[in-house]
């Protein structure tokens, strides 16, 4: 139960924030440097498979080593560098690569990605705690 719980908790509180971001920040400022090479909708399949490839991530390396700890700031922090990391890479990888690539979206995208990993993480095990 505690595990079901922690990977809905931590789903949630990441994919509510993540879509509020995306939509306030992320978009508008992608928008501004890459212009007409964004797609003017989402692909789905790949958006989905992202989220789940990425909670599993966050559970196996922040979450569930937290929850077995009983400690909640192990899974801010371990979700933190796991985002760092993840976000770290991708942008990185991007910025290495694509023309119009800015460093501003680096920045941003690489803080909210390492900020919200982390809290999603923390936010998980407390929520399992509390049912456990």
């Amino acid at each position: 139960m505690a595990i079901a719980v922690l990977f809905l908790a931590t789903s949630l509180v990441f994919l509510v924030a993540d879509a509020i971001m995306l939509r306030s920040v992320i978009q508008p400022l992608f928008q501004t440097h890459l212009k007409t090479q964004l797609l003017d909708g989402l692909r789905l399949g790949p958006a989905a498979l992202f989220y789940l490839t990425y909670m599993f991530g966050i559970m196996w390396f922040a979450g569930l080593p937290a929850l077995r700890e009983g400690n909640p700031t192990a899974a801010l922090i371990n979700g933190a560098v796991l985002g760092f990391v993840a976000y770290g890479t991708y942008e990185l990888t991007s910025w290495t690569v694509m023309r119009d690539w800015h460093p501003s979206m680096v920045a941003v995208d690489w803080a909210w990605g390492t900020a919200i990993t982390g809290i999603a993480a923390w936010a998980g095990v407390l929520a399992a705690r509390a049912v456990a």
